[in-house]
């Protein structure tokens, strides 16, 4: 009979060492997952609680800092542009100061080419020779976009004519051109020379 209760007793006893071995087992099992679970929360919750820290301050300041970088980049372009603008225009005048500069070197060429076609010559090949020259310096002119100005009827006007001589002539208005005594010359918007007039009434 003892023998019998002590062998249940000691049964009982092993069962239960086994169900705690077992219990052992499944918490150190489960422990890596359960503690890999908390450190991932409390990483977010550290990241949510910078997050809180930074606040409203800290964005306004990169705010502040983003419309000043902003402005300064704007404000570079703009300058840049202008700076384009200026320099594209300062090349233009260079260029039709230039284009000026020569071409009036050639209007007293031409002058003295046209004079000497005024004059009676004797010799018709020369003569043909000489408007041949004074023909090809004119359309070399006209290529340019180099034009005449001053022409006899046309209304006096300061700015491309210069009044030598006056007279009175009621075949023509007031003010008006009666003569040209020498031809000038416009290249776009620049005077290379006035035009030489008389100026009727």
């Amino acid at each position: 009979m003892n023998t019998d209760a002590e062998n249940k007793k000691a049964r009982s006893d092993d069962e239960n060492q086994e169900e705690q071995l077992e219990k052992e087992e499944s918490r150190h099992t489960d422990a890596p997952e359960e503690t890999a679970e908390k450190e991932e929360k409390a990483a977010e919750d550290t990241e949510a609680e910078k997050e809180e820290k930074k606040g409203p301050g800290e964005l306004d300041i990169l705010k502040k800092d983003y419309a000043v970088l902003n402005d300064r980049f704007l404000r570079t372009v703009a300058e840049y542009d202008n700076f384009r603008k200026r320099t594209q225009k300062e090349k233009e005048q260079i260029y039709s100061d230039a284009a000026a500069s020569v071409s009036k070197q050639f209007l007293p060429v031409l002058d003295n080419l046209e004079r000497a076609l005024e004059y009676e010559c004797s010799d018709n090949e020369f003569k043909k020779g000489v408007e041949m020259i004074a023909t090809s310096i004119r359309t070399a002119f006209e290529k340019c976009g180099i034009k005449t100005v001053g022409e006899v009827g046309e209304p006096f006007d300061p700015n491309i004519h210069n009044a030598v001589m006056h007279e009175e002539n009621n075949d023509l208005p007031e003010n008006a051109v009666s003569m040209v005594l020498q031809k000038g010359y416009i290249l776009g918007d620049k005077l290379l020379r006035p035009a030489m007039v008389k100026v009727a009434n």
